[in-house]
């Protein structure tokens, strides 16, 4: 039995199934079943609930060999600590009293860096890789970069405007991969059991790209003309605020903005093993361009 988190998810969602297109006997929690798609609800057992809850975990951890684990957006949070660590203690408990064997998790590029001790959500994420790592369970954190998806929040300006807005260098050329190579991985390790311990496995993309490569890049792809506008660290931090976010995590996406603009997800070595395959252009042509154009 393999337990899905957050299986409704841009990243969950995929590795549900492709989970189920091997064959697995899947598990999944979610606050609301009505929310998975209709060939998942025929083919899975459904733990309704938040799983950062104990009892949630207690019941979906019972019997499983294998847990795929994503915190979920907390934009209210008071801590980026408490968004990813916090929330993520019941079910470090869980792995170890149901005697879990493996745990992949979605987490990020930077440990090892002077940059990640004061980087926001990647803190915390290495923080979190650190509790589960602790518990004795085997686990590999799939070590991200920014993914190519996020660009999908920004469909409207790009369509209205030509424009993309960041905080991170726009001139410095950093790994960016797409989620469904995240997903890729993460269904390959829970599919496999010959590995064990501790570890990482990074997701890098195919090639390193600034925002002002990938401005050229969805020109050509879109037809127009589209440019990156970087965005100042006091204006980005304000525009979280202004949607709802706590003034911690706004304060913690800024962190990270930041870290990146100055290295953090450059440490890690690019390997044929960690060069995932889906192109930047490739995505565009895949799933951005169908976006703006509907």
């Amino acid at each position: 039995m393999i337990v899905v988190t957050a299986p409704t998810g841009q990243i969950g969602g995929q590795v549900l199934q492709r989970l189920l297109a091997a064959g697995a006997s899947v598990r999944v929690i979610t606050r609301d079943r009505s929310h998975l798609v209709e060939n998942a609800r025929q083919q899975v057992d459904v733990v309704e609930g938040s799983h950062g809850k104990a009892e949630v975990v207690n019941t979906a951890f019972a019997g499983a060999e294998a847990v795929f684990w994503l915190v979920p957006p907390d934009p209210r949070a008071t801590s980026v600590s408490e968004a990813y660590v916090g929330f993520s203690e019941p079910a470090a408990a869980a792995f170890r009293k149901h005697a879990v064997r493996r745990v992949v998790g979605i987490s990020a590029l930077g440990r090892g860096t002077p940059q990640a001790a004061s980087a926001g959500f990647v803190t915390a994420s290495l923080a979190m890789d650190d509790l589960i790592a602790g518990t004795g369970v085997a686990y590999r954190a799939l070590t991200n970069p920014s993914f190519f998806d996020n660009l999908l929040r920004q469909v409207d300006p790009i369509r209205q405007k030509g424009m993309f807005f960041s905080a991170v260098d726009p001139t410095r050329q950093l790994p960016a991969c797409a989620t469904s190579d995240i997903a890729a991985t993460a269904a390959r390790l829970l599919l496999d059991e010959s590995w064990s311990g501790n570890g990482h496995v990074a997701v890098l993309g195919p090639e390193n790209l600034s925002y002002n490569d990938m401005a050229a890049i969805m020109s050509d792809v879109l037809g127009r003309s589209v440019r990156c506008q970087r965005v100042d660290y006091d204006a980005y931090k304000q525009q979280f605020v202004n949607r709802g976010m706590s003034n911690a995590m706004a304060q913690g996406m800024t962190d990270m903005a930041r870290a990146k603009s100055e290295g953090l997800d450059e440490a890690e070595p690019r390997t044929a093993e960690n060069t995932t395959p889906t192109s930047f252009c490739e995505w565009c042509k895949e799933v951005l361009k169908p976006a703006i154009e509907v």
